[in-house]
């Protein structure tokens, strides 16, 4: 598959980038994605979650009244997960929710989503370019040149470049990122994938 190349005012250049088959044209594979979502979101909980259990509550453990003889339910101390504001039961306690996944399972993924977005015409590919300086409103024109305003988008830029990354902060249908940090969910969170061409002929290089 051969894309158009063009400028930030949103004019063809006349030139045509090829995208790579066994980067672009494989067969998707859902689960490998699945996995590669789900790690990359379980990676970004903090986990700090907690609840006292019932050796942690404040309180004395002072046995509210005998066991048998009183015609009601056995009970212990003020702290019983059955009273109000006492302990709970098997609470939330701090994790580390990160998991491994391969290499080369991550890289299936990434690559499946990438032909997805080719299949689903939702790649645009622009020269390379930058900002003098960070100016939110010469973001949105290249977008609106690029004809991509109305959809949320991903800018991968082959390096970085903080003044198109600022321009582009304020947005909530926008996002920057380098190659590096180019994953599945970036990916498929967008509604159009603008690449830049160096960045292209890093990505068919996958």
């Amino acid at each position: 598959m051969e894309l158009s190349v063009y400028n930030i005012k949103g004019q063809d250049t006349g030139k045509k980038v090829a995208l790579n088959e066994a980067v672009f044209g494989i067969e998707p594979n859902d689960h490998a994605i699945y996995l590669d979502v789900k790690q990359f979101l379980a990676n970004q909980r903090q986990g700090t979650h907690k609840s006292k259990e019932r050796s942690e509550i404040s309180g004395s453990t002072r046995k509210l009244h005998k066991q048998k003889g009183t015609g009601g339910a056995r009970i212990g101390d003020i702290n019983s997960p059955v009273l109000v504001g006492g302990g709970r039961v098997f609470g939330p306690k701090p994790r580390d929710y990160r998991f491994k996944l391969n290499k080369k399972v991550k890289s299936l993924a990434r690559k499946s989503a990438l032909t997805y977005k080719a299949q689903e015409n939702a790649i645009v590919v622009v020269e390379d370019f930058s900002f003098e300086a960070p100016k939110t409103k010469e973001f949105v024109a290249l977008a609106k040149n690029l004809q991509v305003a109305d959809k949320k988008i991903v800018l991968v830029l082959s390096d970085q470049n903080k003044n198109v990354y600022l321009s582009a902060r304020n947005l909530t249908n926008a996002r920057v990122i380098t190659l590096s940090d180019l994953n599945t969910y970036r990916v498929l969170d967008n509604k159009a994938l603008v690449l830049t061409e160096s960045a292209l002929e890093a990505i068919n290089k996958f």
